[in-house]
């Protein structure tokens, strides 16, 4: 669960931080700023740039949930056989 915040947390963040560097130099060339355009760019940009900067807290999250998914089937499978042989 650690890494699932982990992770979020650093998305959220460069979304605001990319938002808010939209945001100011937007206003320093036009000094007037569609808002919506901001979120949308600072959308795509934090997206771009948390698939080179948060590839290690990626890998640590997937590792989590698969290791979870496989514990999850495992329990499945012993339950099936359980039933089975009932």
């Amino acid at each position: 669960m650690k890494e699932f915040w982990v992770y979020t947390l650093l998305r959220l963040g460069l979304f605001f931080g990319s938002g808010a560097i939209v945001f100011g130099i937007w206003f320093l060339i036009t000094g007037d700023v569609p808002l919506i355009w901001v979120i949308v760019i600072a959308f795509a940009v934090s997206g771009v740039a948390s698939y080179f900067l948060l590839e290690r807290q990626r890998e640590k999250l997937a590792e989590k949930v698969q290791g979870r998914a496989a514990k999850a089937a495992e329990k499945f499978e012993q339950q099936r056989a359980k039933e089975d042989a009932d």
